[in-house]
């Protein structure tokens, strides 16, 4: 069996790679793969990694020896999932794997939000506190998580792990249903009214149909102007322009991201710019935890070593 990772450089260094080296011996490693080079590099493999280079239609139905789609990440978005069930290809991804670092990110950016220590940090950057005529300062308004409402749009393994955090913080919290779904489950809620209720609303959902541009301007209207507004799931979700928008407008508190709707971003990405008002950017780093990525690495191992098996887990096709 010959297997290839079409951007193993985007795992970053520091990681042990035996457990991939154990179930296959014949791989061909490639930092970063382009669009033009999928077709040749896939040609001839039975195995492909890949964490967020594309393999569309075309490319799937040309790779004529290529036998399981091994996806280095939870989301496949980037994967044309029926033409790959049309050509016989399962594809499988990881689960789980980041979610104490994913978790702990949430919390970071909400604490970042309620404490303000980076506009702090700024100020006595700055000399603002040795200038000041008191023990402290107290320039920019510092708020506490108890009491305070978390909204979940999504509520798998990550939003849960949120939802256990924010509790020990002392929020309430609240999950959204499903977008379109016509059936409001017990202890669940709709978007609008988690919109309406939450002062803080954290996304965990995937990308599809349903959820591209979920968070477009109607639903920043419904929101408090107080609220903040994380996304750790998908750029896509957030509709940029609708967002910029409220946050200049003062419709909502802030926003933290740690995806946007390209990624990499063009240096003029409308996001990047350090004149949009109370938004904190994060370079997708939130899963990037050493120990996190290592237990990917474990994962696509025991993904591959069932299938060869003769037993194929965590299919998404």
């Amino acid at each position: 069996m010959r297997g290839c990772f079409l951007d193993a450089g985007s795992m970053g260094d520091g990681l042990d790679w035996q457990p991939l080296n154990t179930v296959i011996d014949d791989w061909q490693w490639y930092h970063n793969t382009t669009s033009d080079e999928v077709g040749s590099r896939i040609a001839g493999m039975d195995i492909v990694i890949t964490n967020k280079v594309v393999l569309d239609a075309a490319t799937l139905e040309a790779a004529s020896d290529l036998k399981l789609i091994c996806v280095a990440a939870t989301g496949f978005n980037n994967i044309d999932t029926q033409a790959a069930a049309r050509c016989g290809i399962p594809v499988v991804n990881v689960t789980g794997y980041a979610t104490p670092a994913v978790s702990q990110h949430v919390l970071a950016l909400m604490l970042a939000h309620a404490t303000r220590w980076a506009s702090y940090d700024a100020a006595v950057k700055r000399g603002d506190w040795a200038a000041g005529e008191f023990f402290c300062l107290l320039d920019y308004p510092i708020e506490e998580l108890a009491g305070q409402t978390l909204g979940l749009i999504g509520h798998g393994e990550l939003g849960q792990a949120v939802a256990r955090l924010a509790e020990a913080f002392g929020m309430t919290v609240l999950v959204g249903e499903r977008p379109g779904a016509r059936e409001i489950r017990a202890g669940r809620v709709t978007i609008d009214e988690l919109l309406e209720r939450a002062d803080m609303v954290s996304l965990h959902c995937p990308l599809t149909d349903d959820t591209r541009h979920l968070i477009d301007a109607d639903a920043l209207k419904c929101m408090k102007s107080s609220a903040f507004l994380i996304n750790t799931a998908r750029g896509a979700i957030v509709d940029t322009q609708a967002l910029i928008a409220a946050l200049e407008a003062g419709d909502i508190a802030g926003a933290a991201l740690d995806v946007l709707d390209q990624e990499p971003p063009p240096a003029d990405h409308p996001l990047l710019d350090p004149g949009v008002p109370n938004l904190i950017v994060t370079p997708h780093t939130a899963w990037g935890s050493r120990g996190a990525r290592q237990r990917m690495l474990a994962g696509v191992a025991n993904n591959i070593e069932a299938f060869l098996a003769g037993d194929i887990r965590n299919q998404v096709n």
